[in-house]
């Protein structure tokens, strides 16, 4: 409910703020769906030699480092559980992105619980790698929940005011 006491608007394009965290579930679905597909179409062999080449553009020792672990892990159904969990977390994300941009209440409940349990994976971020890109993670999802979380108790807030009968 708005301050000057106006019922929730239940028009999509009434709320801007949430279309804007729609949208950016829409691009993390899609960069999670093109990771999945990759996955496959690269098959373990290529991904094997992209991530070994990545650990030396980033100086890991690739027979003494957690990457030679990595690299061991690879194989055929490693990639394709990879692409599977990428792919489901990724058809979430789009199932938000509709739900969020059509107004709709569980998404905005579902997106503020989904938001929130990446807090304190952040903070932990902050603390451990300082600097602005963690910040920035971090103040993106503060922001996302504050959003979504101001939208579930507007709705509430119109629900009550709406069974009071006024």
């Amino acid at each position: 409910m708005r301050q000057d006491g106006a019922a929730y608007d239940p028009n999509p394009n009434a709320h801007r703020d949430v279309r804007m965290v729609a949208l950016f579930e829409l691009a993390k679905g899609g960069v999670s769906g093109s990771v999945a597909v990759a996955l496959l179409l690269f098959g373990p062999q290529r991904v094997h030699d992209f991530i070994a080449m990545v650990g030396q553009w980033l100086h890991f020792d690739p027979k003494h480092s957690a990457m030679a672990r990595v690299l061991a892990a690879i194989t055929p159904e490693t990639v394709h559980l990879a692409a599977m969990a990428i792919g489901v977390y990724a058809c979430l994300r789009f199932v938000l992105f509709w739900g969020l941009w059509h107004a709709r209440g569980w998404a905005s409940w579902f997106g503020a619980i989904a938001a929130t349990l990446y807090l304190p994976f952040c903070s932990y971020a902050v603390v451990r790698y300082p600097g602005w890109p963690t910040v920035a993670v971090l103040a993106l999802n503060l922001f996302i929940v504050w959003v979504l979380v101001r939208d579930v108790r507007k709705r509430l807030a119109a629900k009550r005011l709406a069974a009071s009968g006024a």
